[in-house]
This record gives structure tokens, C-alpha cells and sequence, in this order.
């Protein structure tokens, strides 16, 4: 069993920053999708941005473009999304996914086959 674990969640303020990390098993890192996706209360899950080391792309959800990036994490096999600007629409609880594909990668939830637990992310004032 794949297990990916969140860590970094929290509250902040309007236009305040937050990055989260999410631990990936060494042998995922290096050939799967990365992704994270979002969940508000009473809403659908959506996508926030997805990254594969093996093509070196990323797929931006469009609130997350200018705001959000990810970026390898300085603690060894993590994947950290950095969040700056947010919004108290920003809030909600915060997944990351590991898929096998298609490539380059979407933003598509059916597609990820092992997720983490969520983080909490509140955004206000």
C-alpha cells in the first residue's frame, strides 16, 4: 500500500503565505504524477497544480496560476506546494495524489491512484 502523507497545514491571513509538503515514497517520486487537489465544504474536489519529474512539466489550475507552484521539498522524497496571495476562497482541505498517468499530467482525480490524508488550509481574517 502507497501511503503519501501531508504535512504544513494551518490558518492564515488574506494575502498571507502557507506551504504544505507531502511525503512520497522514494520509488513513486522519481516516475509518478504528483498532484494536489482541493476540497472545499460542500464542494467537489478540484484540481491545484500537478507536476511529473519524468517529462518536467506542470498543469496549473486556473486559480492557481501566479499563486501557487511546486517544487521538490528540502526534506529528502517530499513534494511541497507554495501557496502565496490566498484567499479565504482558498480554503479547505488539501490533498496530494500519486498517478501513473496520462503525460503529461491533468488535473483529473480518477486518474490518481493513491492520495494522502488531506491538510487543512483556513484562510482568514
Amino acid at each position: 500500500q502507497v501511503q503519501l502523507v501531508e504535512s504544513g497545514g494551518g490558518s492564515v491571513q488574506p494575502g498571507g503565505s502557507l506551504r504544505l509538503s507531502c511525503e512520497v515514497p522514494k520509488d513513486i517520486m522519481d516516475s509518478w504524477i504528483i498532484g494536489w487537489f482541493r476540497q472545499a465544504p460542500g464542494k467537489e474536489r478540484e484540481g491545484v497544480i500537478c507536476f511529473s519529474e519524468s517529462d518536467r512539466k506542470t498543469t496549473y489550475g486556473d486559480f492557481a496560476k501566479g499563486r501557487f507552484t511546486v517544487s521538490r521539498g528540502d526534506r529528502k522524497n517530499t513534494v511541497d506546494l507554495n501557496m502565496v496571495d490566498l484567499k479565504p476562497e482558498d480554503t479547505g482541505v488539501y490533498f496530494c495524489a500519486a498517478s501513473l498517468g496520462p503525460y503529461p499530467c491533468r488535473l483529473i482525480a480518477k486518474t490518481y491512484d493513491y492520495w494522502g490524508q488531506g491538510a487543512q488550509v483556513t484562510v482568514a481574517s
